[in-house]
């Protein structure tokens, strides 16, 4: 049985919710507070645009796999302002969201790589390779906006094999190193942390750690297969201990709660901490705004991915 110790501060001006679950106890902080739109925050980071041609330190180029280059495939590469050849990099790998997506408060996604923005927001442009991923369909050789694989007949293996090829010739391009591949997405992406990023031994044995953000496989039942608590088991005892930072936005509905509550009920022990961002936005872009929940991420990816 799961033991708690839980500690409660009440704070008006901060947004910030952390629980820290390693093992089999758990060590909750809850801020409590009213969630506040990202508008509301100046932005102080902008990811650069996606652009043609080579890569480059400060650049966003838009590539391919080698073995994709007579395809429609293609993923957005960042090398950092430090970058230098011969150097060692920790690597970002990033999966987007479905689109096209618009919610009630104008929070838009438009399911493309050069949409991410949650890498940027981690790095701030420097130290890390930053990588953003496709979903691609079927046959391989286009990527898709939705899900994965084609609308009527889902298939993630040409995305879980595009993305292992992908990050060890990033590695071997661009001096990441493959030992601190830190794995991220947001909502389609989040889901794809577990449901692609688990897929198989091999894939997930990339991964340093994961931070998905918004949504999590095996919490809810989607229109794709093996997207049943049964299936997302199976792929959850291959984490093996992987730190996980679950993040979502403050909606009023305990989705951090009912996560939680899920993995609790697996009894597959991890190393998992949760953190609303404290903004009420379905977006990405929380992350390219200061807040307690920024800083306490940028302090989680210090500690499991940088080892500082």
């Amino acid at each position: 049985m799961t033991t708690y110790t839980k500690s409660i501060v009440l704070r008006i001006s901060a947004s910030l919710i952390l629980l820290v679950c390693s093992g089999r106890s758990v060590y909750a902080q809850v801020e409590i507070y009213p969630p506040s739109d990202i508008r509301s925050v100046a932005q102080d980071l902008v990811p650069p645009p996606m652009v043609n041609g080579l890569a480059a330190a400060g650049t966003r180029v838009r590539e391919a796999h080698p073995d994709y280059l007579d395809t429609e495939v293609y993923h957005a590469t960042y090398l950092p302002t430090d970058w230098r050849t011969g150097g060692k990099y920790p690597v970002i790998v990033e999966w987007a969201g479905n689109g096209p997506y618009r919610s009630p408060f104008g929070d838009v996604s438009t399911g493309l790589v050069e949409g991410s923005q949650l890498g940027f927001g981690i790095s701030r442009g420097q130290k890390f390779i930053w990588v953003c991923l496709p979903y691609l369909n079927n046959t391989g050789t286009k990527n898709v906006t939705r899900w994965w694989g084609n609308p009527t007949s889902y298939d993630p293996r040409p995305t879980v094999e595009y993305c292992k090829q992908t990050v060890k010739w990033i590695c071997e391009t661009y001096g990441g190193d493959a030992d601190r591949v830190l794995l991220v997405g947001f909502s389609r992406g989040a889901i794809a942390c577990n449901y692609l990023g688990l897929y198989d031994d091999q894939i997930a044995q990339l991964w340093k750690a994961m931070i998905p953000y918004s949504h999590y496989d095996g919490v809810r039942k989607w229109s794709f297969p093996q997207s049943d608590q049964a299936s997302a088991l199976r792929r959850l005892k291959r984490l093996n201990n992987i730190p996980q930072l679950i993040c979502h936005e403050d909606n009023g509905r305990s989705a951090l709660s009912e996560t939680q509550l899920y993995i609790e009920r697996t009894a597959v022990p991890g190393n998992f901490t949760f953190m609303s961002t404290g903004f009420r936005n379905h977006n990405d872009a929380w992350i390219l705004r200061p807040s307690p929940a920024r800083n306490q991420l940028h302090a989680w990816v210090r500690r499991n991915v940088l080892n500082d």
